[in-house]
């Protein structure tokens, strides 16, 4: 077994279709000056986990660095749940929701800063239907554009914005929500229903203000409808919403069921259409190094 002095590197290769090489190569130079072995290892999409698994293991590393979308920060939070590992995120994929929730600066050497340094928290993860979610999942119209921009050919905020009136003409929303939590069961309509542990999608707008990633809660926001005057407040930190746009459920686990199939996504990945969900939260269980600021916003006072 190697040191504990070992850094190990994550890097998604393909993540936002750009190189990767200066990011590795100004992370193993950080990493010699402060003294510590370096590992890379690279995703190929063959036995990832597996492999970033037993590498965990071999290492006994405290720390791991991951460069990539959030799917390669799923991948490897899945892999160091539970675990005294802090994870340093350097955003660099297609969707960064992950990183725009911690508000992570865009500069390498700033985010490195933060990587390395011992600002972190313990955070909360969800599980739906069994899959592992970090900030936000939805039902409804913004997972039909998910699923329209993945098969587009257009990357970038740019495709997202492309699909989005097409979406709109083609969605077959309102749909009908039937949510039941330890305080009752909800029925409601809307455009879309959002399960999130985080405050923002990784567009940046702001539907959750009031959560926070560590506290044992989790909310539910159903959209009732496409009121473009209360969309354009997600733009601020704060956004006051109207009760007549979003009805807000707080809770720690919850069963969804819909009427007919409803497109489903988790994180910015399409997952196909669902009928339920089953959502379950995992207090404090995963170690992320995180901004001074996000840290001091996110914590508990009792």
């Amino acid at each position: 077994m190697k040191s504990e002095k070992y850094i190990l590197l994550i890097v998604n290769p393909i993540s936002g279709d750009s190189d990767k090489t200066l990011i590795i190569d100004t992370v193993k130079d950080e990493v010699a000056k402060r003294g510590f072995g370096f590992q890379l290892y690279e995703t190929s999409g063959e036995n990832d986990k597996e492999k970033i698994f037993s590498l965990v293991k071999e290492l006994n590393s405290t720390r791991i660095l991951v460069a990539g979308g959030d799917g390669t920060i799923s991948l490897v939070a899945e892999c160091v749940l539970d675990k005294d590992i802090v994870v340093g995120i350097i955003p660099a994929g297609s969707a960064n929701g992950i990183a725009v929730n911690f508000n992570l600066p865009e500069d390498l050497t700033d985010q490195l800063n933060i990587a390395f340094s011992d600002c972190t928290l313990k955070l909360d993860v969800l599980f739906i239907n069994n899959k592992l979610c970090l900030h936000i999942a939805d039902l409804g119209i913004n997972a039909e554009l998910i699923k329209n921009y993945e098969n587009s050919g257009i990357r970038g905020k740019l495709g997202y914005f492309l699909q989005s009136i097409p979406t709109l003409i083609n969605s077959e929303a309102p749909f009908h929500f039937e949510v039941e939590t330890e305080d009752g069961i909800t029925n409601e309509s809307g455009v879309l229903l959002a399960i999130a542990n985080a405050n923002k999608f990784g567009t940046g707008a702001t539907i959750n203000p009031n959560g926070k990633m560590n506290d044992g809660k989790f909310e539910i926001l159903i959209f009732k409808n496409l009121n473009f005057i209360e969309i354009f407040k997600t733009i601020n930190e704060q956004p006051e919403m109207s009760s007549d746009f979003v009805q807000v459920i707080s809770t720690s686990s919850a069963e969804i069921r819909c009427k007919t199939n409803v497109p489903f996504q988790i994180d910015g990945e399409f997952l196909g259409e669902i009928k339920e969900a089953s959502v379950n939260l995992r207090k404090e269980t995963l170690l992320v190094a995180v901004p001074e600021m996000f840290c001091k916003l996110h914590t508990i006072t009792t």
